[in-house]
């Protein structure tokens, strides 16, 4: 199943987590220093929904954003 919204494209986006190590400046330390940067994924919340969709009923991956937007109607 490929994970992209069949309304709006919505698919997985790439950006990073970054660790961070130290004491903050405003308790006491001389403040927080990055030590690791790595890539991460972000995927969207897609759930699986019949639609009508012409005047029939069709299975379809679809993103919350559009299903509480009202984009797809249920069946």
């Amino acid at each position: 199943m490929s994970r992209i919204c069949d309304i709006c494209g919505k698919h997985k986006t790439v950006g990073g987590h970054i660790t961070r190590r130290g004491l903050a400046k405003k308790k006491g330390g001389i403040g927080m220093h990055v030590v690791k940067n790595t890539k991460r994924t972000f995927s969207p919340n897609l759930q699986n929904v019949r639609a009508l969709v012409g005047g029939g009923v069709v299975r379809m991956t679809v993103c919350t954003a559009c299903i509480r937007s009202n984009k797809v109607v249920k069946a």
